[in-house]
């Protein structure tokens, strides 16, 4: 997915970065949305009898693999507007690790007003792709060199950052990588993280890895746009990671619930082995009919489930 663009010219870096913005901006659309209309969730009745339970379950797969193509699409365009923005000579040129070394314990990074190239094409990104909430630089050691939104980086409570799987995972693999949820250091918020390995184009250091450009995903666009669809209060629509851990929620009761986790149901377990389709079983003391379907994106597995109670199960 990784792009190679090289032009000499800082003005044709912008333009070409600035079309590129707008164009993935335009196929987007706007945040996590989806046409409620573009939905086929029965909301005829909001409890499965036995007897429609096959025909309840293929109609709810058909919703699910639109949800899972829209969020597919947003999260790769998200990871390729990174790798886009990692691969502008401003961004790859080597950061300065005197001045970070000098102010890293004080400012969690360089200050505000360092290195105004990356910050600024970080800025832009922000503001042309909403579902990215904030952008970090980071060191090939997991030292924090920036942060944008500046306020992210004055309230970031971890300097290094080595421990995170996105880290990890974008170090070894020399690849982009989708990490799984977490919180926000600097936010206090659930995020999903894309990251984007970034090699200089130094003449004494072409090929070597600078550092890694992460992109922090705001979940809550995604909540927001679930709880759109206007469910049936007994429906409810749920996005795991691969650990089970929940993602997103329809339902504003169980929203707060950052905790939530759905490993243990055998639904869960179908999808994260590829599987999709529909089954019953327990969710807190209550039968319900469980609609499953697998979301790939870059190389993380994410979940898909909608639950609804079951009348009579024979």
């Amino acid at each position: 997915m990784t792009f190679k663009l090289y032009f000499g010219s800082n003005v044709i870096f912008l333009f070409l970065f600035l079309l590129s913005l707008f164009m993935i901006s335009l196929i987007s659309s706007n945040s996590f949305s989806i046409s409620v209309k573009d939905i086929f969730f029965d909301k005829t009745g909001s409890k499965a009898s036995t007897t429609t339970n096959e025909t309840v379950g293929k109609n709810n797969i058909l919703s699910l693999k639109l949800l899972a193509n829209s969020l597919e699409t947003r999260l790769n365009g998200a990871a390729s507007m990174l790798e886009f923005a990692g691969n502008l000579s401003e961004m790859r040129s080597m950061p300065n690790a005197t001045l970070l070394n000098a102010t890293l314990e004080g400012l969690h990074g360089i200050p505000s007003y360092s290195d105004l190239q990356k910050r600024m094409i970080a800025q832009k990104v922000i503001s042309y792709y909403p579902e990215i909430a904030g952008i970090s630089f980071i060191m090939p050691n997991g030292d924090t060199y920036f942060m944008e939104p500046y306020s992210l980086q004055s309230n970031q409570t971890k300097n290094n950052l080595a421990f995170r799987d996105y880290f990890m995972g974008a170090i070894s693999s020399n690849q982009t990588y989708l990490g799984d949820i977490i919180t926000s250091t600097s936010s206090g918020l659930k995020r999903a993280i894309i990251a984007v390995p970034v090699f200089s184009n130094d003449d004494d250091n072409n090929g070597v890895l600078s550092g890694v450009l992460v992109g922090s995903i705001d979940l809550g666009l995604l909540s927001k746009e679930t709880q759109s669809f206007n469910l049936p209060q007994e429906q409810r629509i749920v996005y795991v990671d691969s650990k089970g851990i929940k993602i997103a929620d329809s339902d504003k009761r169980f929203s707060i619930n950052n905790s939530e986790s759905f490993s243990n149901l055998n639904s869960f377990q179908y999808a994260l082995a590829g599987k999709f389709g529909s089954t019953v079983e327990e969710v807190s003391h209550e039968t319900m009919l469980i609609s499953y379907y697998p979301m790939d994106a870059i190389q993380n597995r994410w979940i898909i489930l909608l639950m609804q109670p079951v009348v009579d199960v024979i």
